[in-house]
């Protein structure tokens, strides 16, 4: 294996993931307040799951999102 292969496309696909996570929750949450299925002053409790089929990884991050 080459490491700096693999760190380079690590980092890249990580950091595309962490790009359009953001903008897909800003937009989700900006259109349920719109909506009023939220309130402003919230928090959402929110879950993401990177799974790599091939390596047997399933990794899970649980946490809140404060609204303000």
């Amino acid at each position: 294996m080459n490491e700096d292969q693999f760190n380079a496309s690590l980092r890249k696909f990580l950091k595309r993931v962490g790009v359009t996570s953001q903008r897909e929750v800003e937009k989700a949450v900006r259109d349920a307040i719109a909506a009023g299925r939220i309130k402003d002053h919230e928090n959402l409790n929110a879950k993401m799951v990177l799974t790599i089929d091939s390596v047997g990884l399933v990794y899970e991050v649980n946490d809140t999102i404060e609204l303000g």
